[in-house]
């Protein structure tokens, strides 16, 4: 059993995470993926006593980030250790190829239970029932009872870690890693998608200065967004 420690943090969970078994399959590079998690971890003050945590994780599209918007939210729905965790890697600047895809994560479809038997016991269990399913979207990790949200944002850095190759390539090939007049082409790409939308929904427009102020390139499309707002009255 582990020792209790005097105060949870991010680094006592990441020290003792163990990523048993990674998802076969990488994340999709122009869709979300759909990943699911069990996460194993003894109770601090109980013997052979074990919480299987099982849910969903949705990794969206990876996304490249400019630097004016590097500081946008990675996590929705984790607590406040696995935040410190990810500012932590922010200000270090630890691979941040996992950081220039934007990576959100969300817990979802979560469900727990409590089995008396030893951490191997269950956990071989549990990889059992896995490779039994042959699903290849699953992960078993075994970690902490607290803070074990950075266990889960441990294991989608590793996943990401893998998926990195063949999200770059896939991206390489449509070139969104260029630029057309100083705007890159994946954010030109995402303007243009906006644009397009307003002129169907007029309630957009907001969302599309803001959009354009936000990148810093409202006087670039001054001209093109005034006159869609022209044509609207």
């Amino acid at each position: 059993m582990k020792k209790k420690p005097t105060k949870f943090d991010f680094w006592y969970a990441v020290s003792n995470t163990e990523i048993v078994s990674m998802p076969t399959r990488t994340i999709e590079t122009f869709g979300a993926t759909l990943l699911n998690y069990h996460m194993i971890s003894e109770l601090m003050d109980s013997v052979d006593k074990v919480r299987v945590r099982e849910g969903r994780i949705q990794a969206y599209r990876p996304q490249i980030l400019t630097p004016d918007s590097y500081e946008q939210d990675m996590l929705e729905g984790f607590g406040e250790e696995a935040e410190k965790y990810v500012d932590w890697m922010n200000q270090n600047r630890v691979d941040m190829r996992v950081l220039q895809y934007g990576f959100k994560i969300r817990k979802e479809q979560f469900s727990e239970e409590i089995i008396s038997d030893s951490l191997t016991a269950v956990t071989e269990r549990v990889k059992e029932d896995i490779n039994d399913r042959d699903d290849q979207f699953s992960a078993v990790v075994v970690g902490v009872d607290e803070p074990w949200e950075v266990c889960l944002v441990k294991l989608m850095i590793e996943v990401v870690k893998t998926s990195i190759p063949s999200n770059i390539a896939d991206m390489e090939k449509k070139n969104l890693f260029g630029s057309t007049d100083g705007v890159p082409n994946v954010l030109h790409k995402e303007i243009e998608a906006a644009f397009s939308a307003t002129a169907k929904n007029p309630a957009l427009v907001g969302k599309l200065a803001a959009k354009l102020e936000h990148h810093g390139l409202f006087n670039q499309y001054e001209d093109r967004f005034f006159t869609l707002v022209r044509s609207r009255d």
